[in-house]
């Protein structure tokens, strides 16, 4: 290789100069013949005392690289009464999020949520809705855009559970999953997605899960609900993404929680066993990852689904 042609990388052009200012400026031989720093050197204290010091903010400003939101965007998260929903709310808040609207079938969970971050200083609002009912989503979401303008990122997060062996699944059982959990994001995303457009950016997350992606006995149900949703985020990221609007989905695996505190320790074990990293998520695992996903920083990430479990996929 020619020399002419030899790249150098600058962050070792920085540790040379360095290196040679500091044998340049502070270095000295003694009586004795032998190497010593010479402290009294008033260039090193000040210019390469600098350059040190301005190299160090920059690896700490490095270290703590920050998501951003852009200015005045909001959030609507449904399910945000408890659990994943909440800490994906409060994640949202912390990081920068202008407006977060907490939204769920009972105003009092979501309302507490909601009434949390105004009290730490942010910017948060309730609304209470069934989200199986495409109607009243859309009236709800109508009064949302009325009050508060367009909702730039959404996560469709809204789920429930009733689970049974095919042979012995009612009807109902199967439709309220059905409803619930896939619906609603259709629902929520219909009513929303066109002032998205209109600003020419997006962000939705739909909450699957793993048993989406590999099944479960017994679980029928909620399993066609959230591979249902993984497709849905497919065909709706091809949709839209020459529009500046990302659409992802994230499947949780076996994630901490009221319901899994409740669970047998054989139960429990026998869970674990599945698991390659040997313990249950949380639901701020999860939450990170939405807030990530949200960010200016993850434009072209799109169409994906991400597990969080694990490795047990």
């Amino acid at each position: 290789m020619a020399m002419d042609s030899l790249y150098v990388p600058n962050i070792f052009l920085i540790n040379l100069s360095i290196l040679i200012l500091l044998i340049n400026t502070s270095l000295a031989f003694n009586s004795n013949n032998r190497l010593t720093f010479d402290t009294s050197q008033s260039y090193f204290d000040s210019n390469v005392g600098q350059l040190v010091i301005n190299k160090l903010k920059l690896s700490n400003s490095a270290k703590n690289f920050p998501l951003t939101f852009g200015e005045s965007r909001t959030a609507l998260v449904t399910g945000a009464g408890r659990g994943i929903g909440k800490k994906i709310a409060e994640a949202l808040a912390q990081g920068g999020v202008s407006k977060v609207i907490c939204l769920s079938r009972s105003k009092k969970s979501c309302g507490e949520v909601a009434d949390s971050l105004n009290s730490q200083g942010y910017n948060a609002y309730a609304y209470a809705v069934d989200v199986s009912d495409g109607k009243g989503v859309k009236e709800t979401c109508d009064q949302i855009l009325s009050e508060h303008g367009p909702v730039e990122i959404l996560i469709n997060n809204a789920g429930i559970t009733k689970d049974n062996l095919m042979l012995r699944m009612s009807h109902e059982e199967w439709e309220d999953v059905i409803q619930t959990n896939l619906n609603s994001a259709f629902y929520f995303t219909s009513a929303l997605l066109r002032q998205m457009i209109k600003k020419k950016f997006g962000r939705i997350i739909n909450m699957a899960s793993v048993v989406g992606i590999s099944g479960n006995a017994g679980q029928a149900n909620y399993a066609a609900a959230k591979a249902g949703l993984i497709g849905f985020t497919k065909a709706l990221a091809k949709e839209v993404a020459s529009r500046g609007i990302t659409v992802n989905a994230i499947a949780p695996g076996f994630i901490k929680s009221d319901m899994t505190d409740k669970i047998s320790d054989a139960a429990r074990a026998a869970a674990l066993q599945n698991i390659p990293a040997g313990t249950m998520g949380t639901p701020d695992d999860v939450a990170n990852l939405v807030a990530f996903l949200v960010s200016d920083q993850s434009g072209y990430i799109n169409g994906k689904t991400i597990a969080v479990d694990g490795a047990m996929t």
